[in-house]
């Protein structure tokens, strides 16, 4: 007997018709003589409808409230999910995240899971019921409801997985696995059967859609294997394992593109120490994420200093450059949100050389110019004008060997 978290995601319970196929599936499961645990989202667009119906209130909606209205979405879906099996005969119990000892500390909207108790878990699985818990929610130490920000369903079930020690954690989607690249763009992506907790954490990071960048994180942490399948077919998916797995060593595993990227360019920048840090400082205290960061040293001791932020916080971004330009008289700042980052990414570069120069003259053959590089171990990215997008990915995915047959 296995212990499975079942995570199903809001396309999955987008309706009663959807809700009753989960049921089925999770009985199944139970039927083979399975413990089962089952993490929800709200139905699909239910969250978004929530935050419209705030937000024609007050444009400042207060954020614990916010958090109390999101965290009924999903309050709905569990029950009905609930009343579901339990119409079927099979014992299932419905828990909020507050009851399921979810405790985050207090960034309402954004909040960070800081230790699941899991006791009323695990008395039902014990029990042998099925416990149905609401993801995307937890409380703080005051017992205030939070929310873990988009995505936050994977990361409630990667993490109760954890807690609970469960053998897998199935992810329930509406894609049938991860993919050598967007299959909407790249007609030859491949379903990958296994990818590496690192790769996938560079996929998830650089635009790929697929899981939470911080379910992934709490995956690799401690160690849950995780598989991503679809809720409306019964083909296996892709497994996220430890690279020192039994796996293909592919040198490129896949090829992301993120159009959600924005340039900043401060020119004629002062040229002396502490410089970068007061450009940055302000930008970060804005909660502002800054990926890529290059600097043009020119005679006469100036520089022109480019970096990207994502493209929604673009406005915000170029009124604090144009603020800290005038404050150590700097010259223009230019922006330019055209652009997009295409990325190869592979635990097979850490033994392979060739592969940055493989990428650029493959980009060169067509003509793309590259704006920016960055690199980590398994993971070279490049800046690149968006008309140019899908036409990159779709030759790099060639050059490196992952069209399939």
């Amino acid at each position: 007997m296995s212990l499975i978290v079942q995570k199903f995601g809001g396309t999955s319970v987008a309706d009663l018709d959807r809700i009753r196929n989960v049921a089925r599936r999770i009985a199944k499961t139970y039927d083979q003589g399975h413990n089962v645990v089952v993490v929800l989202s709200a139905m699909a667009g239910v969250t978004n409808s929530l935050m419209d119906m705030a937000y024609k209130i007050t444009d400042s909606p207060a954020k614990r409230e916010l958090d109390v209205l999101l965290a009924t979405g999903e309050q709905s879906t569990i029950a009905l999910l609930a009343m579901t099996l339990n119409s079927m005969n099979y014992p299932a119990k419905s828990l909020l995240g507050c009851q399921a000892d979810i405790i985050t500390n207090t960034a309402h909207g954004n909040a960070r899971i800081l230790e699941i108790g899991a006791r009323r878990i695990k008395e039902l699985t014990n029990q042998r019921q099925i416990a149905i818990i609401a993801g995307f929610q937890g409380c703080d130490a005051d017992g205030d409801i939070t929310t873990l920000g988009r995505g936050g369903s994977d990361t409630s079930a990667v993490a109760i997985a954890a807690a609970i020690k469960a053998d897998t954690c199935e992810i329930y989607t509406d894609v049938d696995g991860v993919y050598t690249a967007d299959p909407n763009v790249c007609s030859k992506a491949m379903k990958l059967s296994r990818i590496s907790y690192d790769e996938m954490l560079e996929m998830s990071s650089l635009g790929a859609k697929v899981l939470q960048i911080r379910s992934v994180e709490f995956a690799k942490k401690y160690n849950v294997p995780v598989h991503v399948k679809s809720s409306f077919c019964e083909e296996e998916g892709t497994m996220l394992v430890d690279e020192d797995s039994d796996m293909e060593r592919l040198v490129v595993s896949a090829v992301t593109h993120n159009k959600n990227e924005a340039r900043i360019t401060l020119k004629n920048v002062p040229d002396q120490p502490g410089i970068a840090a007061k450009i940055f400082t302000p930008v970060a205290e804005a909660g502002i994420v800054v990926d890529m960061i290059i600097q043009n040293t020119q005679p006469g001791g100036l520089t022109d200093l480019t970096f990207t932020v994502p493209e929604t916080e673009f406005n915000k971004a170029m009124e604090i450059g144009k603020i800290v330009a005038k404050k150590i008289r700097a010259g223009e700042v230019m922006g330019d949100k055209n652009i997009v980052k295409v990325s190869v990414i592979g635990v097979g570069m850490k033994s392979h050389s060739g592969v940055a120069s493989k990428m650029f003259s493959t980009l060169a053959n067509e003509n793309v110019n590259i704006i920016m590089i960055s690199t980590s171990e398994i993971r070279i990215s490049c800046l690149i004008e968006e008309k140019y997008a899908e036409l990159a990915v779709r030759v790099l995915h060639t050059a490196f060997g992952l069209d399939k047959e």
